[in-house]
């Protein structure tokens, strides 16, 4: 699945929206020799790059290949982003929240795996309704448990007649209304319902019918989330790309750039930055909204297997959290101990981590008023999801930064 474009999205919501066009870097400046400062002295670097996510360190890995001395800054004591890896008792936390590496683009996949060996670890995540196991994503295995329906004819007979109950909404005013007409009742109330409303922090009648566009259902037995070709983590963790692309490459953790920004533009020609577009500018257009999450981290050590499953979504309202990663089984770890995160949904306030871009019109608008300003420096390349106000799939932000370097590099 691909960014939803101006769709609000969530893990869980990412199949339920239409698909746009992979994630692409917003202004591609043409290449400039900015070697030299005003009084023509060599500068020590050619490129500064705020950030070590995948953005930043495909194009810090390019440009290195290409013979550009690189600079990369990262305000967390770590490199990696989000993707970043933790080891706890011989298990690889990821410390951010989930993350499956899928793709349908095959010079992505080559890309990947020429760094690093992936396994073959397939998404299929099971959803909890009060007690009550289902597959996800929908499929004949999700209406058998819902329904105990055995063919798809009997499935299709079963959501058919749910949304005729709702055939007289014409225009869906909202979210609710919009979900109960694509799938009926039974799927909207205990799959839908409560995971939205816990991620957005409201109820499903005040969100927006646009959130969904549409509901995929499969009428085949297939609990693979993802329709993608290619799928898997990295053996060892992220932490191994991370270091293969930023090998060689100079990177200095614990620097804050927004508060060291006239020392560090300094050091280099061009900038890169990855970090959130309105705080660049000192919020001088207003402050994007966004979502954030919340995480709670156990380590179980006289638990060798806790849910038999790495994600296991929670969609009942009263849960508090949306899901629990158990990250061993991404990597089909035969540990005697595990380690678990409950993921909460959290509100978004200055110093906690941006997630989810609230992409209504109002923030479109303050968005768009960002680029104008980017477009006013061509000494700075803006990429990434935080500086696109955007959200992206791993697989759409390395083929963003690959481009991105191949328009600098003619």
């Amino acid at each position: 699945m691909k960014t939803t474009g101006n769709a609000l999205s969530f893990p869980f919501l990412l199949y339920l929206c239409t698909k746009m066009k992979p994630m692409r870097p917003f202004f591609q400046a043409s290449k400039k020799q900015l070697y030299t400062d005003k009084t023509n002295k060599m500068k020590p670097f050619d490129y500064l790059i705020v950030g070590s996510g995948l953005s930043g360190a495909v194009f810090a890995h390019e440009a290195h290949k290409a013979g550009k001395r690189c600079l990369v800054v990262e305000k967390r004591p770590h490199t990696g982003g989000n993707i970043y890896c933790e080891e706890v008792a011989g298990i690889h936390v990821h410390k951010y929240g989930a993350h499956i590496f899928h793709t349908d683009n095959r010079e992505v996949w080559d890309y990947v795996n020429a760094l690093v060996e992936f396994n073959r670890y397939t998404n299929s995540p099971i959803a909890n309704y009060k007690g009550k196991l289902y597959n996800l994503p929908f499929n004949m295995n999700t209406f058998y448990q819902l329904w105990s329906v055995r063919t798809p004819a009997e499935a299709k007979e079963t959501i058919k007649e749910q949304c005729r109950e709702y055939a007289h909404i014409t225009e869906p005013k909202n979210l609710e209304e919009q979900a109960l007409k694509l799938c009926g009742r039974d799927i909207y109330e205990r799959l839908i319902k409560g995971y939205t409303e816990k991620q957005w922090g409201r109820a499903a009648t005040e969100l927006p019918a646009f959130i969904i566009k549409r509901v995929p259902l499969r009428f085949v037995f297939d609990n693979n989330y993802f329709n993608d070709a290619y799928q898997g983590i990295p053996i060892g963790g992220y932490n191994k790309l991370t270091e293969k692309l930023l090998e060689g490459v100079e990177v200095r953790s614990g620097v804050d750039y927004i508060k060291e920004r006239p020392a560090l533009d300094r050091l280099a020609g061009k900038v890169l930055y990855t970090g959130c577009i309105d705080e660049y500018f000192d919020y001088a257009c207003g402050r994007l909204e966004y979502r954030s999450l919340r995480f709670e981290e156990r380590e179980l050590p006289h638990t060798a297997d806790f849910q038999g499953n790495a994600v296991v979504n929670y969609t009942d309202r009263e849960t508090p959290y949306t899901r629990i990663i158990e990250h061993k089984h991404f990597e089909f770890g035969k540990q005697p101990s595990t380690v678990i995160t409950y993921e909460y949904p959290d509100s978004f306030a200055p110093g906690k981590e941006p997630y989810y871009p609230v992409n209504d019109a109002a923030n479109t608008r303050i968005f768009q008023a960002y680029q104008a300003l980017a477009a006013q420096r061509p000494d700075v390349l803006f990429s990434g999801r935080l500086a696109q106000y955007t959200y992206a799939d791993m697989d759409d932000t390395i083929e963003a930064a690959l481009l991105l370097w191949r328009s600098q590099d003619k």
